[in-house]
């Protein structure tokens, strides 16, 4: 007997889903440094000549990204939606317009969210390596799934949590309440990754120091700013400055900074828009060296691998402005991270990545974290939705490739057992 809605039977061959050449080749090729514009001319001769030719419509919208020009990105995203919202992954090896998985290999449905690279769960990076064939299905609220949706073994939401998602994850919770094959990462579970939520989630934990962290709005901000608001009246518990703001919804340290009394806040307002924001205490997470310290981990099944760590002489941390690259003895230090990850780092914080893994409830997760001077592991971000790929030159980083592939294994595995095809 089918539980749940009856999958339809797939599409005919003649309307296989359109395959465009997809994230983690073109972001591999701008991250090279090659140059996109031939590619561009092609695939904007293409979209001239066929208006319907809806693979190279979202491969110009992922240029487009890549390259910051977000607005036209996203139009140019919607556009293609609007005709077509299911489309397949190919591997990355194989040539254009091959498809995607041998007639044996695993089958995973990916439900998504239209957005930026920071509104989905980065499978194409994950799968890299893979000859998991990945149909990507769009969800927009209000429209109804496409006629026929591709037989599959498995299915995850690849939705990440944020404001603009919450109406996507309400209705894809309505969709997989009984969908008839393995679904991964609820979306009810995915909804309670923002900040102020997480804080709540983790905030007993044991082994976890997570700053608080309150949702106010602006004129509540601009009492702070006044002095005609204290900043521990926000905070369960009590707070003092210095204090950390950033806006609902940003994301990569944009609008992200330290405020040290009530006229920074003042002059942080007057450089900002926005109507919201996330405010949580800071912490001092520099070691004995005062550098800091920033590692992403993935949690795959419950288990930990390390993605990236990043040092560097400013609090608020970013891969691409850490100087890794420049720094030959920081590279070191990373790949004795990765190293002896398994018994050092995962191993000194095994209870908090194991409460992180049982709280949050979803089989795959990352996280942003630091150490504290007392051992504890700081969380600054869990969500879906973080990049992890292995693009980092070899030659530079010749111990990232064994580790990223180790953790793309790790994640094939996992759809594998889900699947029940281990």
């Amino acid at each position: 007997m089918t539980i749940g809605p009856a999958l339809p039977q797939g599409r005919p061959a003649e309307r296989s889903p359109a395959t465009p050449i997809g994230l983690a080749a073109l972001a591999r090729m701008a991250f090279d440094g090659i140059d996109m514009n031939p590619l561009l001319e092609r695939l904007i001769a293409r979209v001239t000549g066929d208006s319907q030719d809806v693979a190279s419509l979202l491969d110009l919208s992922t240029i487009e990204l890549l390259f910051g020009r977000r607005e036209n990105g996203l139009r140019l995203q919607m556009q293609a939606l609007a005709a077509e919202r299911l489309y397949r992954r190919r591997p990355t090896d194989a040539p254009v317009g091959a498809a995607a998985g041998g007639p044996d290999g695993l089958r995973l449905l990916a439900f998504m969210a239209p957005g930026d690279f920071m509104a989905n769960t980065p499978l194409d990076f994950l799968l890299e390596g893979s000859d998991v064939r990945l149909d990507m299905l769009y969800v927009v609220p209000g429209r109804p799934l496409p006629a026929a949706i591709p037989e599959h073994d498995v299915a995850i939401v690849a939705v990440g949590e944020s404001d603009e998602n919450r109406e996507v994850l309400g209705e894809i919770a309505g969709l997989v309440a009984s969908w008839p094959r393995p679904v991964l990462n609820r979306p009810d579970r995915i909804a309670r990754l923002s900040r102020d939520s997480a804080w709540a989630l983790l905030r007993n934990a044991s082994g976890i120091a997570m700053p608080a962290t309150a949702r106010i709005g602006r004129s509540a901000f601009e009492r702070i700013g006044g002095g005609e608001l204290p900043v521990e009246a926000i905070f369960d518990g009590g707070c003092a400055f210095p204090i950390i703001a950033r806006p609902i919804g940003s994301h990569a340290g944009h609008g992200l900074v330290k405020l040290d009394d009530p006229a920074a806040v003042e002059a942080y307002l007057r450089e900002r828009p926005e109507a919201e924001f996330y405010v949580s205490p800071f912490i001092d997470y520099s070691g004995p060296d005062a550098l800091f310290r920033k590692y992403r981990i993935a949690l795959i099944g419950g288990r930990p691998f390390a993605s990236h760590m990043a040092i560097s002489q400013h609090w608020m941390i970013h891969y691409l402005n850490a100087g890794m690259r420049e720094s030959a003895e920081k590279r070191a230090e990373e790949a004795c991270f990765m190293a002896d990850f398994d018994t050092g780092f995962a191993r000194r914080h095994a209870a908090a990545l194991r409460a992180v893994a049982e709280r949050t409830g979803l089989e795959y997760v990352a996280i942003d974290c630091g150490e504290t001077r007392d051992g504890d592991l700081l969380i600054f971000e869990i969500d879906v939705a973080m990049i992890v790929h292995s693009m980092d030159p070899p030659d530079l980083f010749p111990y990232k490739p064994p580790q990223m592939r180790k953790l793309f294994r790790a994640f094939d595995g996992m759809l594998r057992e889900a699947a029940g095809r281990t």
